[in-house]
């Protein structure tokens, strides 16, 4: 077993000569224990070979999820609807084995658990910052601490983020059907991303869209299907 090394937090000063402004960004880093994957061993060694040469090896789905009863006891406990979601994805995508697998320095890897970050809007000025917050068991407990280091993150980006976390980006002002992203060119890129719209009443009951990005050397249509069953077992029984 070896461990990303990301449990320490450093200070970056840079200079910003277009400005003469001087500025710190603070890297806050987490640690996640993983395991180096055999590939002459893997079972999944041919598919990922092949996926990883792909010029786009990354796929999107966009699925409907009843959130019915999910809001209703979220609004009832007092917590942010955004930071539950937030949760709610980044627990079920945990329990797929398939979604914790990384590339790491050429490397294949499967990490034990995975983190949470997330964006966060300032109303204020309408720029939102990337937030980190690690992944715990309890609903609450997680919600409470994710909303405590969103509001007392002054900086929109702490730096770099790392392998070991699940990417949310919540756009509550539309509903919709399909969703893309931003390509970086990194092929080996495999940190999965999650988005979810607005959500709004059908058939009386209260829907949203959830979108997954997914790299395809780890993660196929099935492991897909396992998450978006998770997660309205999720809300169901939440």
């Amino acid at each position: 077993m070896r461990y990303s090394n990301r449990m320490y937090e450093i200070y970056l000063q840079f200079c910003d000569t277009m400005n003469s402004k001087i500025g710190i960004w603070r890297i806050i880093y987490m640690e996640n224990k993983y395991k180096v994957i055999d590939e002459k061993t893997w079972n999944r060694a041919m598919h990922c070979m092949i996926f990883r040469n792909s010029v786009e090896p990354a796929f999107c789905v966009t699925f409907e999820a009843d959130i019915t009863g999910f809001r209703r006891r979220v609004k009832e406990q007092g917590l942010s609807f955004t930071l539950a979601m937030v949760y709610a994805v980044c627990k079920c995508a945990n329990e797929i084995e398939a979604f914790r697998y990384r590339f790491v320095d050429g490397q294949i890897v499967l990490f034990e658990k995975i983190d949470t970050a997330f964006t966060y809007l300032n109303k204020e000025t309408e720029l939102f910052k990337v937030v980190n917050v690690p992944m715990v068991d309890d609903l609450k407990e997680y919600c409470e601490l994710a909303a405590k280091t969103a509001n007392e993150q002054k900086e929109y980006f702490t730096g770099p983020l790392g392998n070991d976390v699940f990417q949310c980006s919540p756009m509550p002002w539309v509903t919709y059907t399909h969703i893309s992203h931003t390509n970086s060119g990194k092929k080996d890129n495999a940190t999965p991303l999650f988005d979810w719209g607005k959500y709004y009443e059908k058939d009386g009951k209260i829907v949203i869209p959830v979108s997954v990005q997914a790299h395809h050397s780890f993660v196929d249509g099935v492991h897909i299907g396992q998450f978006v069953e998770k997660l309205q077992s999720f809300f169901d029984m939440c």
